[in-house]
């Protein structure tokens, strides 16, 4: 996603430490655990997110959920955006923020990292309305102190799929049902190559798509969870990738940019997001999307709170407010995601009957979540290639090595 507002309130450390002198700063390892209480808002709250996901009505004044939370908490919201969850780790790690909208494959490495601190959910009220299939899930909640439970990490915010997006002029009558058309060298229905015509997303976490593929196409690989990979697993999903470069046209993580590639420059299928989908075809392009007989990955992005966050009372405001059901479903029709409260598909104006299924409701069960990979199997067993390893290994393959 590319990054096009606004700069974090500075002062942020300053003000962090003159609240946190007076008592104002309630959780994390200063106090020994999460806030107890909420009390008045600090007057300012500054968020890592990704781009379009905190609207205040700059870009398009119909979507706009920060002046109304502005207005009733006196918390004045500043929103750093980010391109990739290896910049909001980053970003995070450096600190002076409080809150971060963190995909799967970054909120596992902020909560071993310890740059987030536990939320107390009691303090959330509508907690309890969230879609039941997010409200533990493994990205978010962690037993860190080895009790036998959980603790929560954060507060579910959006989910979307990384479907695959292609030209419908270039399939015809024969749409895609395979990711074969993006891993394997092929001719499309249009009696071309795929050479050249497809790309794949700029990320080490894209190493589990191609686990996904190799979970059906070589089953005698055993791969199980395409983010618990063997050696020998791991290793067979970067040797696909290295195949797939020979065919690829660009490595994209900005959603613009992939959305003018498939209007100009002859690109003809890709993993994607609904985003550049329905906004393509939206715009009378000749585009459709699936998700395909392997299933897909996706991202389900917590809203996590800095363990040294300046202005914790506003960021548990803003928590609860993001779960308002109208700013649920404004932020699904301005992203093409999937609320986390399922009541927010119903009776909004700007998502229409039909958005949260457009926007991939239906296939949720399809969809291997991001989740941070580590040396555990899931088994018991410590045998898994860590995240780093899909970090150098898929730097490698882009560099053609």
């Amino acid at each position: 996603m590319n990054s096009k507002w606004v700069t974090v309130l500075g002062l942020v450390v300053v003000l962090g430490m003159a609240v946190s002198a007076c008592g104002g700063a309630g959780g994390g390892e200063a106090t020994g655990g999460p806030l107890q209480s909420v009390g008045d808002g600090e007057g300012a709250l500054s968020i890592v997110a990704w781009a379009g996901y905190i609207e205040r009505g700059e870009t398009d004044p119909a979507y706009d959920w920060v002046t109304q939370f502005e207005t009733e908490t006196s918390c004045k919201v500043s929103v750093k955006t980010a391109a990739t969850s290896d910049e909001m780790v980053a970003l995070m790690n450096e600190g002076g923020f409080d809150l971060v909208t963190a995909s799967g494959d970054a909120s596992n490495r902020l909560i071993s990292g310890g740059r987030v601190q536990e939320v107390n959910i009691d303090l959330i009220p509508s907690y309890s309305v969230i879609d039941s299939r997010l409200q533990n899930a493994p990205w978010h909640t962690v037993d860190t102190d080895g009790d036998g439970t959980a603790e929560h990490y954060g507060v579910p915010y959006s989910s979307g799929q990384n479907i695959l997006m292609y030209n419908t002029d270039v399939f015809g009558d024969q749409p895609p049902t395979s990711w074969n058309v993006v891993f394997e060298e092929t001719t499309l229905p249009d009696g071309e190559s795929n050479k050249g015509r497809i790309q794949a997303y700029d990320g080490p976490i894209y190493v589990a798509d191609a686990a996904l593929y190799l979970k059906s196409e070589n089953p005698e690989l055993g791969i199980k969870d395409p983010y618990a990979l063997t050696r020998d697993q791991f290793n067979a999903a970067i040797e696909l990738l290295r195949q797939q470069r020979t065919l690829i046209n660009r490595y994209w993580h900005d959603a613009f940019i992939q959305m003018d590639d498939f209007t100009n420059e002859g690109v003809a299928a890709s993993g994607s997001w609904p985003f550049q989908a329905n906004l393509l075809k939206f715009g009378g392009a000749p585009i459709e999307k699936v998700v395909p007989k392997e299933g897909a990955t996706g991202w389900a992005d917590t809203t996590m709170l800095h363990v040294d966050a300046a202005h914790p009372n506003c960021a548990y405001k803003w928590m609860e407010w993001s779960l308002n059901p109208k700013v649920q479903g404004d932020l699904a029709a301005w992203f093409q995601n999937i609320p986390v409260r399922l009541d927010a598909c119903e009776g909004n104006e700007l998502l229409g009957p039909d958005g949260c299924v457009n926007n991939g409701l239906n296939d949720f069960d399809k969809i291997q979540w991001w989740r941070t990979p580590t040396t555990d199997c899931g088994d018991g067993k410590l045998e898994c290639v860590p995240y780093h390893e899909w970090v150098t290994n898929y730097v490698a393959v882009i560099g053609g090595r």
